[in-house]
């Protein structure tokens, strides 16, 4: 069976809030065994492996930078593009589905982009634009709801 590919999108520094909410996602999506695919820097993106980590899961970072030695801790497969925000596309070009974590104009970008490919989106304490996103409480709700529309 093919594993479901969900990308986790948000800011690279974060309350500790957003972090708890981040690795829950990251814990829900291992849990499903999917594979977590993120910018793999810090904030969101670092609490969300760190959260898939802790259960066993796959982690991809997509990075902006040519280094592959600048990826969070968690990330088990870094892939560096040397795209700066460009990066953002293959993240969701890469997703079946994404989670958006409150975030910045970068994680707007990424919506917009999943928005473009009518990929679903589940948001939590991200922006609220008029736009087909899925509102989530918290982590668990999140994925839940994101597997639940990739059914």
């Amino acid at each position: 069976m093919k594993k479901k590919v969900i990308g986790v999108v948000g800011a690279s520094e974060c309350s500790n809030e957003i972090r708890h909410i981040a690795e829950e996602v990251g814990r829900e999506i291992a849990k499903r065994s999917a594979i977590l695919i993120c910018g793999g820097l810090g904030g969101v993106m670092e609490a969300a492996c760190k959260g898939a980590k802790e259960e066993g899961g796959m982690t991809i970072g997509i990075l902006p930078m040519k280094e592959r030695s600048r990826a969070n801790p968690y990330v088990d497969l870094p892939i560096a593009t040397g795209y700066g925000e460009g990066r953002n596309v293959i993240i969701i070009q890469s997703s079946e589905g994404i989670i958006a974590i409150a975030g910045q104009y970068g994680t707007l970008s990424e919506i917009a982009f999943a928005l473009n490919l009518g990929l679903p989106i589940v948001g939590v304490s991200t922006w609220d634009i008029d736009a087909p996103i899925i509102r989530a409480e918290g982590g668990k709700d999140a994925v839940e709801i994101l597997f639940e529309k990739l059914k």
